[in-house]
């Protein structure tokens, strides 16, 4: 029915001389009569007990007329409100035509049902009317008008809270008109609920005379969807001050509510985006936050060099498009909607939705229709199957961009929602998407630089564990997880004269590519000093002032000064001697053959970089089979254990018998490692081993010119005596050549030892320390040749210092077995 116009209705009349009745009725699902009031007895003229249990559909006048036409009964399926004209059926067989309200809702306890509501008039009562604010306002007077055309809702209710006038708004937010309202209480005009908490403020303001103000939520007639509403309430009397009923304003805020909760959406994406760097936890944030608030379904597909860590592709993007399922979510359970899974990759063709909006690099709102379902179909048929079987009306496709960057694309879809998405909400998906394509961006650069850094780490740290005769070796070498950065830390093995071996391991202070960076310099330095044979203490004093100019070279952009701690050990299988010095690092582990696992008592000096300080050398022998085992402090301290706890951990576990060193090192992280470590992490484990005594042969020399032969001779029974023939040649040159010159320039006790290992070593030590070098001979010169020419038949060859003098060492290879 069409409210009449304001400017031509009679405004604000006084009420009847009586005020109407109401009738009502319950009815439950399967259309039989639950309730029956007087009131609807005499509409009717059917008591209670005649209508209760009778179908609803009986009570129709087209039922006994035979009209189809003209009062045909409503179908209230699938509706929570209906209004209109119906014609019943009085018991005296003639008919009624009444205004009729129907509310689904809880009715008779509880079970579901129907509340139908309308007018019958009944004898009027004694009552005296609402009374003008003056006699000599006739209709349509200012004041009458101004009731009428007042731009928000207003009526006016009585003491028994039925309504008595209303304005134009009233009449259009219940799409009825005054006539048919009268009479009738708000929670019967849209229902119950909210409505009768504004009717318990209405019965308080009767009560104290007060004016209350109240926000609520209400469903007007043929509305699909609730209405935010700012309510207020007065109330209305007399000139002698007495209570005739309630003044009912109210404003649709419904608008500002949603541009409320636009706000209130977009700043918590805010803080819930720039929260991480990881790519799929800013989608799945991203995802989170708008359903089921904004959209009943949500997707983001990232192109896929972001999780390669490349460099976006140049030019302008071209169909078809692949993209990879970063995150989705819905309000249905499995996400039902959903073509690909996480981490699955998608092809879009130049023509779907998705592309479109990637190629265009704007977003865009569709309205679901039969033919725009017919066009997705042919490019997308997959998708479009799941629209349609999900019954998604509306949707939002907006593209992730920063920095002119194209990332990606966002789906927003509704289809429990029923009211579509509007202009506005496309704006807010642009803003959403927008931040969270910074943070996608901003995660890209990260990821890039860490894979950077990673890579640039990685290269300098050893490739492979050399085979060592002294020691069987293992290690693991971890970056820290993706958020912590990439920091200092190595490890290296490196093999030494005289079959030793030396194992190191480090950490340089801060992360990044300036840490990998140092930290490669670092290891470079170590391995040159290990080459001449450096003692530990004097090795770590070296690098100390290494490290202390690469601090003072350091530029003020790059960061502060550079530090770093060190253990360098160095273990000789001959003597089963181990040697090693600490530069502030964590002292390792030693497990004896029976399990035992301790710290090795070795004195720890300062940090590399402080200079100017001594670092102590520990010396110890080691049985055959005993274990080392060398880390940093990202193995064993963490935010949830102290180092303590850490170190009580690890030495359990290398307590425990382990079938190899490789599975020994992953039972160690295993067990003190979450998934993503906080620090990097190295690790070295080192089973000593003895070289066996029929393989080292050492004499005393004299320092005499004639034992130069007798050195020989020894030398030539140990080597046929080891079967190697093929090198008595060239051994016993290299032997003379040595021991003369220890003779000559150095100074007794003069020892010859020869090793036989995967080569075969020749060693002649004395107390002179003064190291010998080469030189070029001239023609005429009688001597300074020797050293020349057991250079070249060498493989390798050098000198060590001691603490009681040098030993002059060569090395050839030998031919497999």
């Amino acid at each position: 029915m069409t409210p009449p116009d304001p400017a031509t209705r009679r405004v604000r009349p006084n009420p009847p001389p009586g005020a109407p009745d109401l009738a009502t009725a319950t009815v439950d699902d399967h259309g039989v009569v639950t309730g029956w009031s007087e009131g609807a007895r005499r509409l009717l003229g059917y008591r209670a007990e005649e209508v209760v249990g009778r179908a609803a559909g009986e009570l129709r006048a087209e039922r006994t007329a035979g009209n189809a036409g003209e009062g045909a009964g409503p179908c209230l399926v699938d509706r929570a409100r209906w209004s209109g004209r119906v014609a019943l059926c009085h018991r005296d067989g003639r008919r009624v035509d009444v205004e009729l309200l129907a509310h689904r809702g809880p009715v008779d306890g509880g079970s579901a049902g129907w509340l139908l509501v309308c007018a019958a008039p009944r004898e009027p009562l004694p009552q005296e009317p609402l009374p003008r604010e003056s006699s000599s306002q006739e209709p349509g007077a200012p004041a009458d008008r101004a009731f009428a055309q007042c731009p928000c809702v207003l009526a006016v209710f009585d003491t028994e809270l039925r309504l008595v006038s209303a304005n134009a708004d009233m009449e259009a937010a219940t799409a009825r008109s005054e006539e048919q309202m009268r009479g009738l209480r708000l929670t019967e005009l849209v229902g119950r609920g909210e409505s009768e908490r504004v009717e318990r403020a209405m019965r308080e303001v009767l009560e104290s005379g007060e004016r209350l103000e109240l926000e609520t939520n209400l469903q007007g007639s043929g509305e699909s969807r609730e209405h935010g509403w700012s309510v207020s309430l007065a109330p209305l009397v007399d000139r002698t001050g007495r209570r005739q009923g309630v003044c009912f304003a109210a404003r649709d805020t419904t608008a500002e509510q949603e541009a409320r909760q636009r706000l209130l959406l977009l700043s918590e994406a805010g803080a819930r985006l720039g929260s991480t760097l990881d790519l799929d936890r800013i989608a799945l944030e991203l995802v989170e936050v708008a359903v089921p608030r904004f959209a009943d379904f949500a997707s983001v597909d990232l192109l896929t060099f972001l999780h390669r860590g490349d460099e976006p592709p140049e030019g302008p993007l071209r169909g078809p498009i692949t993209l990879r399922r970063a995150a989705h979510r819905s309000v249905l359970e499995g996400v039902p909607e959903a073509v690909v899974g996480v981490g699955e990759l998608a092809t879009h063709p130049q023509r779907s939705p998705t592309a479109a909006c990637l190629i265009e690099g704007r977003a865009a709102r569709h309205r679901v229709t039969e033919h725009l379902l017919a066009r997705w179909e042919a490019t997308d048929p997959d998708r479009a199957a799941r629209i349609r079987e999900h019954g998604m009306h509306s949707v939002i496709v907006a593209p992730l961009r920063a920095r002119g960057v194209t990332l990606g694309a966002a789906f927003f879809a509704r289809h429990r929602t029923p009211v579509p998405f509007s202009e506005d909400d496309t704006m807010l998906a642009e803003e959403l998407t927008a931040r969270a394509a910074v943070c996608v961006d901003n995660a890209r650069r990260y990821l890039r630089e860490r894979m950077t850094t990673v890579t640039l780490q990685r290269s300098l740290l050893p490739q492979g564990i050399p085979d060592l005769t002294a020691l069987e070796i293992a290690s693991r070498y971890l970056p820290a997880g993706a958020w912590a950065g990439v920091g200092g830390d190595w490890f290296d093995a490196i093999p030494l004269s005289g079959a030793r071996a030396a194992v190191v391991v480090g950490d340089v202070r801060g992360r990044g590519i300036q840490a990998a960076a140092t930290m490669g310099r670092l290891r470079t330095a170590m391995r040159t000093l290990a080459d001449i044979d450096l003692p530990p203490g004097e090795l770590l004093t070296h690098l100390d002032d290494l490290v202390t100019r690469l601090s003072s070279d350091q530029h003020p952009e790059i960061g502060g000064a550079v530090g770093a701690t060190c253990l360098y050990a160095v273990y000789d299988p001959v003597s089963r001697l181990c040697t090693l010095a600490s530069a502030g690092h964590l002292p390792p582990l030693v497990v004896s053959p029976d399990g035992t696992a301790d710290r090795l008592g070795s004195p720890t000096g300062p940090p590399l970089g402080l200079g100017g300080l001594p670092f102590e050398t520990t010396e110890m022998e080691l049985p055959e089979g005993s274990l080392l085992a060398l880390y940093t402090n990202g193995l064993i301290d963490g935010r949830e254990r102290e180092i303590g706890e850490g170190l009580e951990t690890l030495r359990e576990v290398l307590s425990r018998p382990a079938p190899s060193l490789e599975a020994l090192c992953d039972n160690v992280l295993r067990a003190l490692l979450p998934a993503r470590p906080e620090d990097d992490v190295a690790l070295v484990l080192a089973r000593t081993r003895v070289l066996p005594a029929d393989r080292v042969t050492t004499w005393d020399i004299p320092p005499d010119a004639a034992a130069v032969a007798e050195a020989r001779r020894n030398t030539t029974g140990q080597l046929m005596a080891w079967g190697l023939e093929e090198t008595l040649f060239t051994t016993e040159l290299i032997v003379s050549e040595l021991v003369t010159n220890a003779i000559r320039y150095g100074r007794p006790p003069i020892r010859l030892r020869l090793i036989r290992d995967r080569g075969l070593i020749c060693e002649v030590s004395d107390a002179n320390s003064t190291a010998p070098h080469l030189r070029r001979a001239r023609v005429f010169d009688e001597g300074g040749r020797g050293l020349m020419l057991v250079a070249q038949m060498a493989t390798r060859w050098g000198t060590r210092q001691s603490a009681d003098g040098k030993t002059i060492w060569v090395e050839q290879d030998l031919a497999p077995d």
